[in-house]
């Protein structure tokens, strides 16, 4: 692991943004496809001890992933996404909220917007998540800064695998 990456997480309370920039050492095709496939997704997307399930993801514009994070009891958080823009290799957004298990989203929620690009070997991506509520922003943000930041290091070491494979 090249600790030397950049990570960085940013939170602009007034605009209700938060930001985050963060490197991975792995080629732009495979840090694209753990963000874009479930097969992959699945393998990171939730801060341990929680596992993620994905019940159907269809990667297109106007397809939807729903899936839930689940605690080590078994209990079920769901998550309900739809992807409103892709130019592939580079960019996707997707509307983001948490939902039921009969995938009624609870509003508001939030929009995500992700850039790739690579230098040298190194992937950086580019997140800016938009919420549509200060009061939810403010509500989740701690908590939200904690698991991200556990989700990117389980990719980070996921990646690493994935390329010794390659």
């Amino acid at each position: 692991m090249n600790k030397d990456l950049l990570f960085d997480f940013t939170v602009d309370k007034a605009a209700r943004r938060i930001f985050i920039t963060r490197e991975f050492d792995a080629e732009h095709s495979l840090v694209w496809d753990a963000f874009t496939r479930q097969e992959i997704l699945d393998q990171w997307s939730a801060p341990a001890p929680m596992r993620c399930k994905t019940k159907y993801m269809d990667f297109k514009v106007g397809g939807r992933r729903f899936y839930a994070m689940i605690s080590p009891d078994g209990q079920e958080r769901w998550v309900l996404q739809e992807y409103t823009s892709i130019t592939p290799k580079t960019n996707f957004k997707l509307y983001n909220s948490f939902a039921d298990e009969a995938e009624n989203p609870e509003l508001p929620g939030s929009e995500w917007d992700y850039n790739f690009s690579e230098q040298n070997g190194i992937t950086k991506v580019y997140i800016t998540v938009y919420n549509e509520s200060l009061e939810r922003m403010e509500r989740l943000a701690d908590g939200f800064r904690i698991g991200f930041t556990m989700m990117l290091t389980n990719l980070e070491e996921l990646l690493a695998t994935l390329s010794k494979k390659q």
